[in-house]
């Protein structure tokens, strides 16, 4: 069977960055740190007082108030995402056949927030179980992908996979399958996250997951360099639409970049640790580059999952220097130092940031590197604070996951 060509044809992003596309990837071309106190919660006895958070971002912006309160924020920013992308990839289902149309939609904690809110008033209330009855497909991690397929009549496939971190990477993933083998003509894929809370904040921080930079909050998410003490958690949303190449021309589609290759592995090394020497990561980017027909020399950008944690950002670099061994190599960036970390959605606004990159020809910077860390490979090509314009025609972006999880895509120029 001749497999289809899977472009992607609207994109969509609410980030810590802003509030749409355009605003988030201005923000990020000029070095923006995401980073601030955190409002959500009093954090006086938290170790870590800071996040990436939404900015000014008030639900009764985006829905009545009724429905509002049916919806966790996880659910909430998959729709203003999704939205977004449907109305970028000028589409109009009433032309096409729905039965064909699929979401599949990714986060790795589901309705986190709901989940605090109700057990608090539970544990406030002396027991009284009068909780929420909207409680139950508030938390479902499979909501946003209902509730986006419901919006819009979409009946083609429809579920949400989890990788923890790795998730959205995933769902984008088997949403490229799911077209190229012919399942199906479109896809609304992506990821969400809304986990700035009080367990979320105090669980990864129990961890020692966290930096605790509360002092300098602006240049604690730092990849690569000697002082990073953690990541900084992040939240929001971004959203792909993927269609086949033959469903996009037939509709006149401007098509903004290709998916071409992905590899997802498994560590089956540690429940939270990546492999010292990465020998996943190393595999799902081996993959990924077999299925896109392409050497790693002919890559020019890798958006590194680098989290800004000790072990893992220098355990990722030791597959890249692996995977590129002494060929000249494609620069290597770190966009969670302005993000944050969105744990399930971050391969969701890494795989925009990537298609975003291919189609304007511009590298994103990494910022916060003071000092880049002694033990990074030499030759590796980090970018800088500054962005860089040169063409870029392939992108890859990597994403790894508690329970040794790993997923990489490759998103080509589109000719």
């Amino acid at each position: 069977m001749e497999l289809k060509r899977v472009v992607i044809t609207g994109l969509g992003a609410l980030s810590p960055l802003g509030k749409d596309l355009k605003s988030s990837w201005a923000n990020l071309l000029a070095g923006v740190s995401g980073a601030v106190p955190i409002t959500k919660f009093d954090t006086t006895l938290f170790k870590t007082k800071f996040a990436c958070e939404l900015k000014d971002y008030d639900a009764l912006d985006y829905f009545d108030r009724k429905e509002a309160r049916k919806a966790d924020p996880f659910t909430q920013y998959a729709i203003i995402a999704s939205d977004e992308a449907i109305e970028h990839a000028d589409l109009n289902f009433d032309q096409l056949d729905r039965h064909r149309c699929g979401v599949i939609w990714a986060s790795g904690n589901g309705g986190i927030y709901t989940f605090d809110q109700e057990l608090k008033a539970f544990a406030a209330s002396g027991g009284n179980p009068r909780f929420n009855p909207f409680f139950v497909p508030k938390i479902l991690i499979d909501t946003p992908s209902g509730a986006i397929s419901i919006k819009h009549g979409l009946m083609g496939a429809n579920y949400c996979p989890v990788s923890a971190c790795a998730s959205s990477t995933t769902a984008i993933l088997d949403a490229f399958n799911y077209i190229r083998l012919n399942k199906a003509d479109l896809m609304v894929t992506g990821g969400s996250e809304a986990p700035i809370t009080e367990s979320g904040i105090g669980g990864f921080g129990a961890m020692k997951a966290l930096s605790t930079r509360n002092e300098d909050h602006v240049t604690a998410s730092r990849p690569f360099d000697t002082d990073r003490d953690g990541f900084v958690m992040g939240e929001g949303a971004s959203a792909l639409i993927l269609e086949s190449l033959e469903h996009a021309t037939n509709r006149g589609a401007t098509i903004y970049g290709e998916v071409v290759g992905g590899g997802m592995t498994a560590d089956a090394y540690h429940p939270t640790a990546t492999h010292p020497e990465g020998l996943g990561a190393l595999r799902g980017m081996l993959l990924a580059l077999e299925e896109a027909g392409i050497a790693p020399e002919e890559l020019d950008y890798i958006n590194a999952h680098a989290t800004s944690t000790p072990v893992g950002d220098l355990s990722e670099l030791s597959a890249v220097e692996k995977l590129l061994g002494t060929t000249p190599g494609p620069w290597v960036g770190a966009t969670k130092s302005m993000t944050g970390h969105l744990l399930g959605a971050a391969g969701a606004i890494e795989a925009t940031i990537c298609t975003m990159a291919v189609h304007e020809n511009v590298i994103p910077p990494t910022i916060n590197i003071q000092n880049l860390d002694h033990a990074v490979p030499d030759g590796l090509r980090i970018t800088s604070k500054i962005s860089l314009s040169q063409n870029v025609d392939y992108a890859m972006s990597n994403t790894f996951g508690f329970g040794g999880h790993n997923a990489t895509v490759i998103i080509k120029k589109f000719r």
